[in-house]
């Protein structure tokens, strides 16, 4: 029986993935094996030995202590693209508010008052304070071609938009997705020169992080948009602000309120709506529980951002699970390891991620407990799983 530890609400929908025959699902739970989560900060929390693996059920990890869990041999997974399309539109309904005013319009006519004569006549004479423009002829400049940002990039081409976009690791399945309209930016530069407006779907890290700086939106065409749906922190606010006031910068819409932004004339914020559909939770909590499932079974990895992925189909045999430094001679010490024990490998993969690998091994014997604590006992192994039962 599985143990696994919720840390926030994870919808009906993933946790039904976990066959109540084999998994105990609680939001408080003793030595739990995996714990699942959705924006619960981990950064402080201490983390129970007998965890195996961290479920993101949505698509940023910035919550969770990634390196310190690769340190201790935990797999961290996340569910991208899940909540690709939830965002998509909340990306398009942004551009809207921008570039029609209705922020802001919407404010002026909830602050109307007298008799509906009166209102009428206060409409017609207000409405001219807030005349937008259309989408259509607009270049959109897309950060990120992921599968939030693929799928933005070609729903503003069905929208008439021009679109740029700009993403040095864009992968061959997202290429292919990819609208072959879409224009390919040189740079981060070289697409915020081109656009109108500009939407982020990049990760935040050392790199992104205060990508939008002053300099850099003195590069903007007077009068763009700035989207922020990513992350807090890829665009400098004071910053942002400051080309607000100047009159460069048309409008900003993100999901992170501040004080600084949240009353501004020219800035939308949304609290933090990006994945809030009842279908984005659903698909988010669905891939994430799949993905622990057959990691805690069977040792695959799906959608790690930690762990390298490794996918052996199980044909036999009982299955161990090493998880180690990324260093010569692991495998050779491992299997010298089972020839002692009498164990014969039929089946084994390998696979490794900057600093960790990861290795699968059927074997026709069951480990014993002393063989699986010599495993361990190898200089650089981090972790040793004796998977239940023959495949």
């Amino acid at each position: 029986m599985y143990k696994i530890l919720t840390l926030n609400n994870i919808s009906v929908a993933g946790l039904d993935r976990l066959p109540r025959d084999g998994y105990e699902v609680a939001s408080e739970i003793t030595h739990p094996d995996a714990l699942l989560l959705r924006s619960y900060k981990m950064h402080d929390m201490q983390i129970p030995e007998s965890v195996k693996a961290i479920g993101r059920a949505g698509a940023g990890v910035n919550n969770i202590p990634v390196p310190k869990m690769t340190e201790k041999g935990i797999p961290v997974f996340n569910a991208p693209g899940a909540n690709a399309n939830a965002v998509k539109e909340l990306v398009l309904a942004g551009a809207l508010l921008a570039a029609r005013n209705l922020g802001q319009a919407w404010r002026f006519a909830t602050n109307l008052s007298g008799d509906d004569a009166v209102i009428s006549k206060q409409v017609e004479s207000g409405k001219k304070d807030f005349v937008g423009f259309e989408l259509p002829g607009r270049t959109m400049g897309v950060i990120g071609l992921g599968a939030i940002g693929v799928k933005v990039a070609n729903a503003c081409r069905a929208l008439g938009m021009n679109v740029i976009g700009y993403d040095p690791t864009i992968t061959v399945q997202s290429a292919w997705k990819l609208a072959s309209e879409v224009e390919q930016a040189l740079s981060v530069d070289d697409l915020l020169s081109k656009s109108d407006f500009v939407t982020f779907h990049v990760p935040l890290t050392d790199s992104t992080a205060n990508m939008i700086n002053a300099d850099r939106l003195k590069l903007l065409k007077p009068g763009s948009v700035l989207l922020n749906f990513a992350r807090d922190g890829i665009i400098d606010d004071e910053a942002t602000v400051a080309a607000l006031e100047s009159g460069h910068l048309y409008a900003y819409v993100c999901d992170f309120p501040s004080n600084l932004l949240k009353d501004h004339p020219r800035v939308i914020t949304l609290p933090h709506l990006g994945a809030s559909t009842k279908e984005a939770e659903d698909n988010c909590a669905i891939m994430v529980a799949e993905e622990v499932k057959d990691f805690l079974e069977n040792g695959n990895i799906t959608n790690s951002v930690n762990f390298p992925a490794i996918n052996l189909p199980r044909n036999g045999g009982y299955r161990i699970a090493v998880v180690n430094s990324n260093v010569p001679n692991m495998v050779g010490q491992i299997s010298t390891d089972l020839a002692n024990e009498g164990l014969n490998i039929l089946d084994m993969l390998n696979k490794s991620r900057d600093d960790v690998a990861v290795t699968l091994l059927d074997v026709d014997q069951q480990p014993s407990d002393e063989l699986l604590d010599t495993l361990a006992s190898i200089n650089g192994v981090l972790s040793v799983r004796s998977l239940t039962g023959a495949g």
